[in-house]
């Protein structure tokens, strides 16, 4: 039986099996690596919060000889594979490096967190210091680099340095485990220290991967594959794995039979079917479905403490979403309507290169288009219909929740203060004219969505009076129902009541106009208010895609 105690957040594999806490078999990545002889170099791509770093950290403790790790994998998949055991299993000195925290704002700072890192790995390995297979030039610059004494030359070949080292020591060549290589090159691209950080790290990768003998085979894990021109240049056993290829395409991430073996153990089957809309959806390889895992283990212990517990963005609060929020902000028109399209569940058909250079990613739509594929915000659609270009769907209603929860932000950020200024001497003078003009103007340059029209269109009326400063009460009980959006001034004594409907077709729009104006006089929403009002204005305004109809009653009592 599976083990459904979760450690939120565990990446090391020792510590997670060690405590048999729950972990989804997916060591037969292993066995599919060593089924032919790996490339020199691997570089695996997947989204984040995928598993790549609890995959490194499984690798680590097969590989490395300083370990004893049969008992971490019996039980396991590749513990049935004898010959694979025997011939890799704790063979060959093994290095694992992540990358993943050298973020910083600025250059120097980058690179001294880098520094620090490299000296920290060099005190795992001290006891080479005391050996007499490693040569004094060698010791000489390990001691350097563990006092701290890291110059840029020291600091570029540390790496391939510390492979030499291990080799002499152990009489075996190096595997070379390295994570979340590109890290560094998104916060530097952020944060206008590209060229200096691309510099450093092209060196260091060159140096210990380019021409190093001492080198067994490296295995490299990101987001996204950045061109072999601007770091990886002169690597010729070099082979990228991404979401597109079939190899490995079920072995980062959780399957459907993971995800159902995991919801039996946990007796939270009946909750299998909300999961898959939220979390499920992903499209690897040639059509192998996917599950987000950091997802569906953090809705499994929500559910664990809580069995009302309700789905979240918790992918929202784990990624940089700095791409959306850029794909939003340039779009034309031609992009607005295909935002439109996935966020309505349509899809898009876009060609999707796969070497991406940093310095010059948002500088077109195809980048940006591959960058979300990558990333994990689109997916292959299931039906592709062209050779050439990839048809893409958002995969699940997480990401369609930040899409849109970006697209609101993005929203109300973009009005200006004259738009807002009109806006308001509309609402307050009951002018529908001009408010039904502001409206469709703002509509028209704004994205949309209509898979739930009603309730974005009332989210799209109630961000507009938020925008202007005013606090609209939404679905808040009056008389014998509730409005949709109330706004009460106590300085004027005024109270406006907004019922809004959306229309199947355009010719509908003035029919529902009117009756919802009808249904704020049959359900009483005027009856009462918080204070005593001298004029109620009351707005039935109905919406067809970037069209509007308004129309208002005025009284005063």
């Amino acid at each position: 039986m599976l083990s459904t105690e979760i450690l939120i957040g565990a990446e090391s594999f020792r510590e997670i099996r060690e405590n048999n806490y729950c972990y989804i078999d997916k060591t037969s990545f292993i066995e599919e690596m060593l089924s032919q002889i790996p490339p020199k170099v691997s570089l695996i791509t997947r989204p984040r919060r995928f598993g790549k770093t609890l995959t490194m950290s499984m690798l680590q403790e097969f590989f490395d000889i300083k370990k004893s790790s049969k008992a971490l994998f019996e039980g396991l998949s590749i513990s049935k594979n004898n010959e694979i055991c025997s011939k890799w299993m704790n063979k060959y000195p093994t290095v694992f490096i992540t990358l993943k925290d050298i973020q910083s704002l600025r250059f120097d700072e980058a690179k001294e967190l880098f520094q620090g890192y490299i000296t920290r790995l060099y005190d795992d390995h001290t006891y080479l210091l005391d050996s007499s297979n490693v040569s004094t030039s060698d010791k000489k610059r390990i001691d350097n680099i563990v006092k701290g004494k890291l110059s840029f030359s020291d600091t570029v070949f540390s790496l391939f340095n510390l492979t030499h080292a291990l080799e002499s020591y152990w009489n075996k060549q190096i595997i070379l485990l390295i994570d979340e290589y590109d890290s560094p090159i998104h916060y530097a691209q952020a944060n206008g220290y590209y060229d200096e950080m691309i510099n450093l790290l092209r060196s260091f990768f060159s140096q210990a991967l380019k021409s190093n003998f001492s080198l067994k085979f490296a295995v490299i894990t990101g987001c996204l594959r950045i061109s072999k021109e601007s770091m990886f240049s002169g690597l010729n056993n070099f082979k990228c794995y991404s979401i597109s290829d079939e190899k490995f395409s079920d072995k980062i991430g959780f399957t459907k039979s993971d995800v159902e073996e995991l919801m039996s153990s946990a007796n939270l089957y009946d909750k299998k079917d909300v999961l898959k809309e939220w979390y499920d959806g992903y499209n690897f390889g040639n059509n192998t479905n996917i599950y987000c895992p950091w997802d569906v283990l953090m809705f499994v212990n929500d559910l664990q403490d809580n069995a009302m517990s309700k789905p979240k963005t918790y992918w929202k609060n784990t990624s940089n979403n700095d791409i959306i929020h850029t794909l939003v902000n340039k779009a034309n028109t031609s992009t607005k309507e295909k935002i439109e399209t996935l966020i309505s569940g349509g899809t898009i058909a876009e060609l999707l290169p796969e070497d991406l250079s940093y310095e010059h990613i948002y500088n077109n739509d195809s980048s940006i288009w591959s960058i979300l594929y990558f990333t994990g915000y689109l997916t292959k659609a299931t039906k592709q219909i062209d050779e050439e270009l990839i048809s893409l769907i958002i995969p699940n209603q997480e990401i369609k929740t930040i899409f849109k929860d970006t697209i609101y932000e993005w929203f109300i950020d973009t009005l200006d203060s004259e738009a807002i200024n009109t806006f308001i001497q509309a609402i307050w003078h009951a002018d529908a004219e001009s408010l039904q003009k502001i409206m469709t103007k703002i509509l028209y340059s704004t994205i949309s969505y209509y898979d739930n029209a009603e309730s974005y269109y009332h989210g799209f009326f109630t961000g507009l009076l938020r925008g202007a400063g005013l606090h609209p009460l939404s679905n808040r009980e009056h008389g014998i129902g509730r409005p949709d959006i109330i706004i009460e001034n106590k300085n004027s004594k005024t109270a406006t009541i907004i019922e809004i409907k959306a229309s199947k077709k355009y010719e509908d729009l003035e029919n529902d106009t009117n009756k919802a104006l009808q249904q704020i006089e049959v359900k009483k929403y005027d009856s009462t208010f918080s204070f005593k009002v001298d004029t109620i204005i009351k707005y039935g305004i109905a919406f067809w895609k970037k069209e509007c109809s308004v129309k208002v009653t005025k009284k005063s009592i």
